[in-house]
């Protein structure tokens, strides 16, 4: 019986529910990466505020859509399906952006520390965040 209790306790599953979040948002920071021609933590050492912007949207955005899932289910699985679906949604946006823009190339202006595209990109990640967040059911 105590254990039970002890599972169920409030400040047991924020810890719970926090280190799953942080374990998904390194995942899925880490498949940003593998689909960007830049590495994230590469450029932002060297002071590359574009990618610092665009990442740091990247980590806002799915933040933001397991704040949603973590409101709306009580399960940490369910959470982990709607963040990971949530996420694939915002990787999806991503390359429909990429799409959008044929003039230039994202990931290079990107990396060029193109800091208008850097901003638009975090804007769209963050942005987007809310709107599929907000259709976690």
């Amino acid at each position: 019986m105590a254990m039970a209790s002890f599972w169920e306790h409030d400040m047991v599953k924020t810890a719970a529910n926090f280190s799953v979040a942080v374990l998904c948002i390194v995942v899925f920071l880490a498949v940003f990466e593998l689909v960007t021609k830049y590495k994230n933590w590469e450029e932002i050492r060297k002071g590359n505020v574009a990618v610092a912007m665009a990442t740091g949207g990247k980590i806002f955005g799915i933040a933001n859509i397991f704040r949603y899932a973590l409101a709306r289910h009580e399960s940490l699985p369910s959470m982990i399906g709607w963040g990971l679906y949530g996420f694939l949604l915002l990787l999806a946006a991503y390359f429909i952006y990429e799409f959008l823009t044929p003039k230039f190339n994202i990931d290079d202006e990107i990396a060029n520390d193109n800091r208008a595209v850097g901003l638009i990109s975090m804007v769209i990640s963050v942005g987007l965040s809310f709107v599929i967040g907000e259709g976690i059911q």
